[in-house]
């Protein structure tokens, strides 16, 4: 082995193990960093934009850009957090301390059901009044329970959370400032094809921009409209069951539909026509719409995924990352399949990348 080549050799060991190091003493905060990095990405056209009005004075853009991205993006969300949190508890109380009698809604239930379903209960031991309310009670409980400390476990250290914060803000700064410049220093680094770095980076900008600009989009969209015909109707906790269809649109297949289509069925067979048929008129033509409307226009074939690999990739990335895993699971899914798709030669030598994603230099 001659010097060179030994030289070499513990350079790359000495870069593998400086790298290992930097990313373990990130990773308490990787929540804020890869957060300020996809808002980065989805807020830097409007930073250019803004260089080109104000005249090249790019700190006074990029401010501008933050403050926009903070009231757009960033208080919502807050806000919106701190009233679910209290929301959440609340509901969690008052099902533990049988304000909401679930044994009423189930005896209603089984005074309208007909012998055949009946007879189908007895089979799996439901037909028991007691017996059925109980599980669904403590089904109720559990849920509650588990969707107040997953979902809000980043609420549980307010020192901890508003760190975490601040440090997203503080980056968040700096990647739609010089975004570009660190973009163009990682591909020089990364010793690959110039043509498949390109590709690589366009995955990238396709997967965040779908998943936060557009699922996200229509997924609050479906979420507050389904609140709203929640609060009217009178349905208890009309803002944990907007937030929870909120999460639920982000699910290829699976919708907003989940929660208020049962509903809607509730309403109709306990005489409530007039709601229920509002409800279900509702889901169908707004909720519904929403989506067959809003997210090919946001969101388009932007992810070149078929649903099926994104409602795996989602419900994965949010079982290991927590809500962050609704961007990087499909991210993930997508650079799986673009790096596959390069090492197998499929994809032609010479890629017609589209104008509106293009990167530039």
């Amino acid at each position: 082995m001659n010097e060179t080549s030994l030289q070499r050799k513990t350079l790359l060991l000495l870069l593998a193990a400086v790298t290992i190091a930097f990313v373990w003493i990130l990773l308490p905060f990787y929540g804020a960093i890869f957060w300020a990095v996809a808002l980065g990405i989805l807020f830097a056209p409007l930073q250019r934009k803004l260089v080109f009005r104000f005249k090249g004075r790019r700190n006074l853009a990029t401010f501008t850009t933050l403050g926009v991205c903070t009231l757009i993006a960033i208080l919502p969300v807050i806000l919106t957090t701190a009233l679910l949190v209290q929301e959440v508890a609340m509901l969690y109380s008052d099902v533990q301390s049988g304000k909401i009698n679930v044994a009423s809604y189930v005896m209603q239930f089984e005074n309208i059901l007909p012998s055949h379903l009946k007879e189908w209960l007895d089979r799996f031991g439901l037909s028991s009044i007691d017996g059925l309310s109980d599980k669904i009670a403590k089904g109720a409980l559990e849920g509650s329970q588990f969707f107040a400390t997953q979902v809000f476990s980043f609420g549980q250290s307010t020192f901890e959370l508003v760190v975490s914060f601040c440090i997203m803000l503080y980056l968040l700064y700096f990647f739609i400032r010089d975004g570009q410049a660190m973009v163009r220093m990682i591909r020089n680094a990364v010793p690959m094809a110039e043509q498949h770095k390109r590709l690589l980076q366009i995955t990238l900008r396709r997967v965040v921009r779908a998943s936060v600009k557009g699922n996200l989009a229509v997924a609050v969209t479906q979420g507050a409209l389904g609140g709203l015909i929640f609060w009217l109707l009178g349905i208890h906790s009309a803002l944990f069951w907007a937030v929870l269809m909120m999460f639920l649109s982000l699910l290829p297949a699976v919708g907003a539909g989940i929660v208020w289509a049962p509903v809607a069925v509730y309403f109709l067979i306990t005489g409530m026509v007039w709601e229920g048929v509002v409800l279900a008129l509702y889901g169908v033509f707004v909720i519904g719409m929403v989506d067959n409307v809003l997210r090919p226009l946001m969101v388009g074939k932007d992810t070149k995924m078929p649903d099926f690999l994104i409602l795996i990739s989602t419900l994965g990335g949010m079982a290991i990352f927590g809500l962050n895993g609704f961007v990087i699971g499909p991210l993930i899914a997508a650079m799986f399949l673009s790096s596959w798709g390069l090492f197998s030669g499929t994809r032609r030598k010479k890629m017609r990348l589209p104008a509106d994603i293009a990167p530039r230099d």
